[in-house]
């Protein structure tokens, strides 16, 4: 695909697919719940459906009711079943880590597999803190899938300090704890994203969260009778980048997004873009389901660079590589801080962020886990063919690039950009306002 300077400005108002990250939860708490769960907004990308497939085959019912309502029959929590066949999440590593954590306390047998990209990644950092609850793990070298896990007869509650931050791994600590009597404890010394809290105690669960340091300690007490709970999934932040930094940076342009989730600890990459100089705006905030909800507004302005502190990665670990592009178009240097977790996303993401911005004429240099991106102030040449490593961040954030350098940038493969953010070309092609698309096929 190839995306080129468009002829007219990006317009009007717009709303991104459900938050990926609540689409998970939401189908698997409502199937570790007793009752009829209905969800609105659900993301239907490729990953949310494997999901919503794997809680199929673990026994509960799943339907799509309408063009925007699930409904989920829950088992309560322990009810699941042994799958008849192996748990294909396809390219998901969050589906794949949170599942790992509710199939460890449960008693049965069960296989997990994924696409090429998802079984190059290491689920070694989920499966050491499982098995203390008494489940058993065989998998690949470097603990990558497929992955059979045999869950524990009589899981005991864990108590787990999380090394390194991440909500994955905090999750399926948490969702492993549910089926086990007593309290489990996370300690985690940078504080993730609480989409797993806010929804465990939305569905009826126990849960204390108490502030350490930087970090918090999260308490949740065992075998909870979970109640069917209808959620709305908001507008996703992470899929919301790309339009904004988008409009940022095409002249002329001023996009709505609306429906945004804020959660607080998902919106590092607003922060740093204020912190530019960005023209964003945000209007109409509430509260959905538990979640803070607004409404995104984005105009093209100069924007200058900064240095982003580490302690503020684990709230824009996915946006970092559409961050790297709007540096590329500021006047002066960004250096994004402590970035070690990109090298385990779906791609290497802090190496194919770099060589993404070097072969359309950025400057950058990498220094240990830190990436430095020279701007100018003005466009970069662009010119370029993007490797993917069928990295859907890695592809839109391309794309993105493409919309406002000298010369169009190409990359190898998007058909993956569903699988996160389905129509992404179209409406982005669509907010030009009957312009000439600006995204096209190469």
């Amino acid at each position: 695909m190839l995306a080129r300077r468009p002829t007219a400005p990006l317009t009007g108002t717009l709303r991104v697919p459900g938050d990926k990250s609540i689409s998970h939860r939401a189908l698997m708490f409502g199937a570790l719940a007793v009752g009829e769960t209905r969800i609105a907004g659900l993301l239907e990308g490729e990953d949310v459906l494997r999901t919503a497939a794997a809680m199929r085959a673990l026994g509960a019912e799943v339907v799509r009711e309408s063009a925007t309502g699930w409904r989920v029959a829950g088992r309560g929590v322990g009810g699941l079943e042994e799958p008849a066949d192996v748990l294909d999440m396809g390219n998901s590593g969050t589906a794949a880590r949170l599942l790992a954590g509710i199939l460890a306390s449960h008693p049965f047998f069960s296989v997990m597999t994924g696409d090429a990209s998802l079984r190059k990644r290491p689920m070694r950092r989920v499966t050491e803190p499982l098995a203390a609850c008494g489940a058993r793990f065989a998998s690949r070298a470097g603990g990558r899938l497929p992955l059979a896990i045999e869950g524990a007869r009589e899981a005991l509650p864990l108590d787990y300090e999380v090394p390194v931050p991440s909500a994955q791994v905090k999750s399926a600590v948490l969702l492993c704890g549910l089926n086990a009597p007593g309290t489990t404890r996370v300690v985690e010394r940078e504080a993730t994203r609480d989409h797993s809290e806010n929804m465990l105690r939305h569905f009826g669960a126990i849960v204390g969260v108490e502030t350490l340091g930087a970090g918090r300690v999260i308490t949740l007490s065992g075998q909870p009778h979970l109640r069917a709970a209808d959620v709305v999934v908001p507008g996703d932040p992470s899929s919301a980048a790309f339009p904004v930094v988008a409009a940022l940076l095409v002249p002329g342009s001023s996009l709505r997004i609306e429906g945004v989730g804020l959660n607080p600890l998902r919106t590092g990459l607003f922060a740093t873009l204020l912190e530019m100089g960005a023209t964003l705006i945000v209007e109409n905030e509430r509260l959905e389901g538990g979640e803070p909800v607004g409404d995104l507004i984005a105009s093209h302005g100069a924007l200058r660079g900064v240095d982003v502190p580490h302690a503020r990665a684990p709230s824009m670990i996915d946006e970092y590589p559409v961050l790297a592009v709007a540096a590329a178009f500021a006047r002066g240097t960004t250096r994004m801080r402590g970035l070690a977790e990109l090298r385990v996303k779906e791609s290497d993401r802090l190496a194919a962020t770099a060589d993404l911005l070097k072969a359309n004429g950025v400057s950058l240099e990498i220094e240990g886990d830190d990436l430095i991106v020279h701007g100018t102030g003005r466009p970069p040449s662009g010119g370029g063919l993007v490797a993917t490593h069928m990295d859907h961040r890695l592809a839109m954030s391309a794309l993105v690039l493409g919309l406002a350098t000298e010369q169009p940038v190409q990359v190898d493969d998007a058909s993956f950009i569903e699988t996160s953010f389905p129509g992404f070309v179209s409406l982005m092609n669509a907010a030009l306002g009957g312009a000439a698309p600006a995204l096209v096929a190469a």
